[in-house]
């Protein structure tokens, strides 16, 4: 096969391997910077900053992230646990709500997806938001997490136009041997829309694994903190050499730049784990859910 290319398409291909192998090192050296930095004596770092593999390994900031006083094995607890409900659900209503909405045949469809876009542009505000979690009783509730975030509308206008592109002559031979919408949304629309699924799927649990702000709002209970509000708390506390904030009696407390470092390899990891899982649909999810409105 190579035999037959021309020297232009020769040299093309030997410098779009140059480029893809550039690429490739600047997007892998932050990880591996990060990921050295965390591990760095403080005094090699100041001596020598580019430098990724250190001659010798300080495993404080880790050993301060996990200590006892904390909070981080419940945060994680928390966090997985508030990923995996929530994502479960955020799946289930987005599915359901986008199926009708993707059919002609719905008459008030385009005023409900009008609607739906409209919370996508103008909000109702903090001070709004908080009042109606505490009308409702979700203050200091792990469901604070859960139930005002559990349609995303962009998500589920992404979900709605993939739903369009599947041939409506599917539905109707499917009723024409006795099938019900049920029967046609489960066994003929979510079959065909892995893709599409995986990548919200995705996008849910990157931004519940991500959130800490509400945590800060509505959350006062400790063991319900996420794990993104308490690493950032244990920064703060790096930062000003203070951990009483967060109840820890920790005494020695590793340089902020250490802690910053092991921080973001924590909260990072287990996202970059999954992610290869669920790299072949998101392409293909981003591109056939985006054209057809």
């Amino acid at each position: 096969m190579s035999g037959n290319l021309t020297r232009s398409e020769k040299v093309f291909l030997f410098f779009n391997d140059v480029a893809m192998v550039l690429l490739c090192a600047i997007m892998i050296y932050p990880v591996l910077f990060v990921a050295g930095r965390s591990v760095t004596p403080d005094v090699e770092r100041a001596l020598h900053p580019l430098r990724i593999i250190p001659h010798s390994f300080d495993w404080s900031g880790y050993t301060f992230i996990f200590s006892t006083g904390s909070n981080i094995l419940n945060s994680y607890r928390t966090t997985i646990l508030r990923t995996l409900v929530g994502t479960s659900l955020n799946i289930v209503l987005t599915t359901l709500m986008a199926y009708p909405l993707s059919k002609r045949y719905y008459p008030p469809r385009k005023l409900i997806t009008a609607l739906i876009v409209f919370t996508m542009w103008f909000s109702g505000g903090l001070i709004p938001s908080y009042l109606l979690n505490k009308s409702l009783g979700l203050l200091n509730s792990f469901w604070v997490y859960i139930f005002p975030s559990a349609v995303n509308a962009f998500n589920m206008v992404i979900m709605r136009n993939f739903f369009m592109q599947i041939p409506d002559s599917l539905e109707e031979s499917a009723k024409l041997d006795g099938a019900n919408d049920l029967h046609v949304f489960f066994r003929i629309y979510i079959p065909l829309s892995t893709a599409s699924i995986a990548t919200i799927t995705l996008f849910y649990a990157v931004y519940h694994w991500n959130m800490w702000f509400d945590a800060m709002l509505y959350m006062n209970r400790k063991e319900w903190w996420t794990m993104q509000y308490t690493l950032r708390m244990l920064i703060d506390s790096a930062n000003v050499t203070d951990v009483a904030t967060i109840g820890s009696a920790m005494d020695n407390i590793p340089p902020a730049e250490t802690v910053r470092m092991a921080t973001i390899v924590v909260a990072t990891v287990p996202i970059l784990c999954v992610y290869p899982f669920l790299q072949k649909y998101f392409v293909k999810g981003m591109l056939v859910g985006s054209v057809k409105g």
